[in-house]
């Protein structure tokens, strides 16, 4: 296929077709990411994607799941999507499930008429990036929406009818214990969200970001693995979702947990109480780049 670029996709996808229709993130402000910097942000002419489309359908009929990328496919125009929906569905006969990531603001930017005829026409899961229910962590990290939109953007795509993956991020807010405050906001805003799926990732500084630069100069301090693993129990502790399924096994998390929220709970817990006396306490900046 023809891709520009490095190419994202959240981790549950490694088994779909990624089908490119935006090249960059339409948003591209976040201070913590670095995946869409070296791209301008541009839709792909639809007769393009189209004909992407039609071959991966010869080469792969056996396809199951397609993941819409690059960063932000809610934000295309609903003629262009639609399309692309109804072209998807014609090429894979053994299809399941087309996914995409969604922003808070472009995901409002739609109707709530318009997410439901998306959501209608096949498109099934959208990721979206909460990071954190803190409002001033999200103003600080230019997330681009308070946590009441961040609410309101992840409430409206549930209604449409979409299964809705949430992530956050431990550690936006740096060392020490002001994930305190930050995880009560949180798990609060995830109790009124409600989603089916919820990820914890762990963060971790991208080299070129502003955020990066922060913790160069001292502006912020990275969590120690022990903070992290401390600020993932408190999340979980004041959760009260209930068949939410959870997980914290990417790369960047301490301590691999995979379930459902409540009924695995206790278990979560007694891993993260049996792992966090044996972590250690030490701030380093483990930079990590994509690709």
């Amino acid at each position: 296929m023809r891709y520009e670029g490095t190419i994202y996709r959240p981790p549950g996808e490694w088994k779909s077709y990624l089908l490119q229709c935006t090249v960059g993130c339409s948003y591209n402000e976040c201070t913590f990411c670095e995946a869409y910097k070296s791209k301008s942000f541009r839709i792909k002419p639809l007769d393009y994607v189209i004909e992407d489309i039609k071959s991966a359908g010869i080469l792969y009929p056996q396809t199951e799941t397609v993941f819409l990328c690059d960063g932000d496919a809610i934000v295309l125009p609903m003629d262009y999507l639609l399309a692309v929906l109804n072209h998807v569905k014609a090429a894979f006969p053994k299809l399941r499930r087309i996914t995409s990531y969604a922003g808070p603001i472009s995901s409002m930017k739609k109707t709530p008429e318009e997410l439901r005829r998306l959501c209608t026409a096949g498109l099934n899961r959208v990721y979206l990036g909460v990071e954190t229910g803190d409002s001033e962590l999200l103003a600080k990290v230019k997330k681009g929406v308070d946590a009441e939109e961040m609410l309101r953007a992840g409430l409206t795509l549930l209604e449409a009818g979409f299964d809705l993956w949430v992530t956050v991020i431990a550690g936006l807010e740096g060392g020490g214990e002001a994930y305190l405050r930050n995880t009560a906001m949180t798990a609060q805003l995830l109790n009124q969200m409600r989603p089916q799926h919820l990820s914890v990732m762990t963060y971790m500084p991208m080299y070129d970001t502003p955020m990066y630069e922060d913790i160069l100069t001292g502006k912020m301090t990275v969590q120690s693995p022990r903070e992290s693993l401390l600020e993932t129990r408190e999340l979980l502790r004041l959760l009260t979702l209930r068949g939410t399924h959870f997980t914290a096994n990417h790369p960047s998390n301490i301590l691999p947990l995979k379930g459902t929220i409540d009924d695995d709970t206790p278990r979560f817990l007694e891993m993260l109480d049996e792992e966090i006396p044996r972590a250690s306490n030490r701030r380093t900046i483990r930079a990590h780049i994509h690709g």
